[in-house]
């Protein structure tokens, strides 16, 4: 279907799994906090983190609730779909601001159900329901940043 699109290389080797709850995890935080998608991420088959910039540092319920939310997307086994569209047609709710300079024409957006869309040329499951169990593991606050970091694992 994109076999003969040539985008820019890419040089990562992802964990479908955690780089689908990556694209989940990016929008709950946005829906939850007013934020931009994480500024900071690693994301790993054993352990993962994110940052965001936040206006506050989220208490325990807000925490617990990030968790909640996460597995819940997951649970609807919603389909993720990809679909190509040149960098001059991307939607209204797709920013290019994050994309690299010399990012080809044709950009590849990755949908998640109507949760979340956004650019992205790495691997991914073809269903929430394939991601696992998302398993907070802690979080960090930098006050000076206005920095939230978000540790997680998936288990399956």
């Amino acid at each position: 279907m994109t076999d003969d699109i040539q985008f820019n290389d890419h040089n990562k080797d992802e964990f479908p799994p955690a780089h689908t709850a990556e694209h989940l995890l990016n929008q709950t935080m946005q829906r939850m906090f007013g934020c931009e998608r994480s500024y900071n991420a690693h994301v790993e088959r054993k352990k993962s983190k994110m940052s965001f910039h936040l206006d506050h540092k989220p208490d325990r319920k807000e925490e617990k609730e990030i968790e909640r939310r996460m597995n819940e997307l997951i649970d609807q086994d919603l389909p993720v779909t990809f679909e190509v569209v040149s960098r001059s047609d991307l939607p209204p709710e797709v920013s290019a601001d994050r994309l690299p300079d010399d990012a080809s024409d044709a950009i590849r957006l990755v949908r998640i159900g109507d949760y979340d869309v956004c650019p992205c040329i790495g691997r991914h499951v073809r269903s929430t329901a394939q991601i696992g169990r998302f398993e907070l593991l802690g979080t960090n606050w930098d006050e000076h940043e206005r920095s939230f970091r978000v540790r997680f694992k998936i288990v399956q």
